[in-house]
């Protein structure tokens, strides 16, 4: 067992795992920083979700470590992952998951009343995250009674309100409006930098990449580099390097023909099309093409024809 380095409060090495005998980590590694926000991108299916259930302790990776500020999580039982969870770890799903039974300003104090602090202290912090989350006027309001999108705002008062060590966050602007989830990234990671709290961050876009402080790519389970190219740039045209001619064709039919090959055939082709009449006037001896046999009169009787018309 290799201990993780001293500068990461979360570490990760060889993780493994399946879902029903098909790989969803294979062999993954990362470390992350005290205070560093990482954004785990890649498309659906990649591993995402499942890369941070392992590392919060919700899934025990069926083969590799995980060390939380050098202390092995992997060997730990379920209680003791659980009051870990509970006290140092925060967690925003992508759908929000609120009690009915309590109201917006409750549900985000909860965390904070489960560690045992009073509950004036918990609801005082829990109104101001609300508020700074633009949620202050519903703090009274049932979950029933709110949309979707003042439902995760809810839910992601209610992580950083207990000002967790770690919060992770699979996706949390997935059921916001674009508006809505950029205002939510934004107050996540400035109370994250103001706080000093870690944050990763799982998400299949590429908004949530642009506020981090770094980036790690998953495809099919395994950490890989992708390169953005930037888009090609219309340059000038560079002239095209001249063709060889094919055996037997003159240098002026290369590229285009001629127009008199266009528009039409030359007279030696529509000779040999069509043999016209009055073709053999002007095609010269050797040319000339030869008449279908016909009962020619002999030389004698050609002049006794002669003689007979002269009659």
């Amino acid at each position: 067992m290799v201990a993780p380095p001293d500068n990461d409060v979360l570490w990760a090495r060889a993780l493994h795992f399946q879902h029903n005998g098909s790989p969803a980590l294979c062999g993954v590694s990362l470390g992350v920083r005290e205070g560093e926000i990482l954004a785990v991108t890649g498309p659906r299916g990649s591993g995402k979700t499942t890369l941070l259930q392992c590392l919060a302790g919700l899934l025990p990776a069926q083969r590799g470590e995980v060390w939380f500020n050098s202390t092995p999580v992997h060997t730990m039982g379920a209680v003791t992952r659980e009051r870990l969870r509970r006290e140092r770890f925060g967690w925003i799903d992508p759908v929000p998951v609120l009690l009915g039974e309590l109201n917006a300003w409750e549900n985000a104090a909860l965390p904070l009343m489960l560690r045992g602090t009073s509950r004036r202290l918990a609801k005082t912090r829990a109104l101001e995250w609300l508020d700074r989350l633009d949620i202050g006027g519903c703090a009274r309001k049932r979950p029933s009674e709110l949309s979707r999108a003042e439902r995760q705002r809810i839910a992601v008062a209610r992580a950083l309100a207990a000002c967790p060590t770690v919060l992770f966050a699979d996706e949390p602007t997935a059921s916001l409006h674009r508006a809505d989830g950029a205002q939510v990234l934004r107050t996540l990671t400035t109370a994250a930098r103001s706080h000093g709290i870690t944050v990763v961050l799982a998400a299949h876009h590429t908004d949530a990449a642009d506020v981090a402080d770094r980036t790690v790519s998953l495809l099919d389970g395994r950490c890989v580099k992708t390169v953005h190219l930037p888009p090609l740039s219309p340059g000038p045209e560079e002239p095209e390097e001249p063709k060889a001619p094919a055996e037997g064709a003159s240098p002026s039919s290369e590229g285009q023909a001629s127009p008199e090959t266009e528009d039409q055939a030359s007279p030696e082709t529509e000779g040999q099309a069509s043999a016209r009449p009055d073709d053999q006037a002007w095609a010269r001896p050797e040319d000339r093409a030869s008449p279908e046999p016909q009962s020619q009169v002999s030389p004698d009787s050609e002049g006794h024809t002669e003689c007979s018309l002269s009659v």
